[in-house]
């Protein structure tokens, strides 16, 4: 009996409920060019423009092509090409990016929340760097790698790419994500919004309050 009375209130709950827009974890099309001004809420990418108003400019992208203005402080530049630069991916589960370096000029350290990355040097050498979690003991794996050559990232890790070369170089990373995301680490800290009380962040780093201060200034 009171099995039967549980059922019946979990089917009454469902009656009540208000509707909402599910999701599969496979493209239910063959493509769904995203509508970026669409005001349709969703969990997992933007609402599908209609296939007659989609053209066929979606499949192809020129944006990688050139590259990015490294006079930077951080002396690189990224050019995103993920669901907002590239609505054809919209559902797809792929984006990329590039991303070109000044002699000596870094990527600096960051976390991509919602994908694995997997990379290709296209010139020069860089230093790429991936942190593991603590239960590896935060072991740094790192190693120079060369035009031509590739790296793997898993989905989470902190990782970071330094040109260690005389000359500029440029890599291109694509993401098992429309929109990857990216935590970097350095402006997180320093330049959140609001600020991260300096208190918490003197214990953290075992610094001074000046030390963090100063830092806070720079982003």
């Amino acid at each position: 009996m009171g099995c039967s009375k549980l059922i019946a209130g979990m089917f009454t709950m469902l009656l009540l409920a208000p509707a909402v827009l599910a999701t599969d974890p496979d493209p239910l099309q063959d493509f769904c060019m995203a509508d970026l001004d669409g005001k349709t809420v969703s969990v997992n990418g933007h609402p599908c423009k209609p296939m007659s108003e989609a053209g066929d400019d979606f499949l192809f992208s020129s944006k990688l092509a050139k590259a990015g203005n490294t006079s930077t402080p951080n002396g690189s530049a990224v050019t995103e090409l993920d669901v907002a630069e590239w609505p054809g991916t919209n559902t797809l589960g792929v984006s990329m990016n590039r991303v070109d370096f000044a002699p000596g000029g870094t990527n600096p350290p960051h976390i991509h929340p919602r994908a694995t990355e997997i990379g290709i040097v296209m010139k020069g050498e860089l230093l790429v760097g991936i942190l593991g979690s603590l239960d590896s003991g935060n072991k740094l794996y790192s190693r120079v790698v060369r035009a031509g050559e590739t790296f793997l990232i898993p989905r989470g890790l902190m990782h970071f790419q330094f040109n260690v070369g005389k000359t500029e170089a440029s890599m291109v990373v694509s993401f098992n994500s429309q929109n990857p995301g990216i935590v970097f680490v350095p402006l997180t800290l320093f330049g959140s919004n609001p600020p991260i009380p300096t208190p918490v962040l003197t214990k953290a780093l075992r610094v001074e309050a000046g030390v963090v201060e100063l830092l806070k200034s720079k982003f």
